[in-house]
């Protein structure tokens, strides 16, 4: 374990990107060459190709800090296969001029391209909770995220929308 910003957080669940040299280093010791890496007003876009992946032909991310998430999607390798649709991530983001570290807070919301959204990764979260490696502060953050964060979702109807009313979109 490592210690990180006041708490303690097994080192799986770190990630680091390299926002100058496009790479994302895995909190598992994998460094993956990212397509895009590239800063937004909301935040920042990752790209990489899943080239043994035969569903998908790249994963998407966006980390958004000011609402505390990361938005992970993949793209489907045929153009007639219906997209996955999204997983919202709590996480906590710390960046300076060169690097975005994010921290899984290990609670996440599905949202299907049609359908409810759903709140995964709860077991893993409350293991992680009542192991002490997520502190009870950290712990109400995820909760406090994806709960607020399902309620303005299904308000909106849509990731889309939703994502457009906070002012966040895709640049191609």
């Amino acid at each position: 374990m490592v210690e990180f910003v006041g708490s303690v957080i097994t080192p799986q669940h770190v990630d680091v990107v390299d926002v100058a040299g496009a790479r994302r280093h895995l909190g598992s010791g994998i460094t993956q060459q990212l397509d895009h890496c590239r800063l937004e007003r909301w935040g920042l876009c990752l790209e990489r190709g899943t080239p043994d992946d035969p569903v998908h032909s790249s994963e998407v991310i966006w980390l958004l800090p000011e609402l505390g998430l990361r938005l992970t999607r993949y793209r489907p390798r045929s153009r007639h296969a219906r997209p996955d649709g999204s997983l919202l991530s709590a996480v906590r983001i710390d960046r300076d001029a060169r690097s975005w570290i994010t921290t899984d807070l290990l609670l996440g919301l599905e949202v299907p391209e049609h359908g409810a959204a759903r709140i995964v990764n709860s077991e893993e979260f409350a293991t992680a909770v009542s192991d002490g490696l997520l502190t009870p502060e950290e712990a109400d953050l995820a909760v406090c995220t994806v709960h607020h964060t399902y309620e303005e979702v299904r308000l909106h109807r849509d990731v889309e929308q939703w994502l457009a009313h906070r002012g966040v979109f895709a640049v191609p």
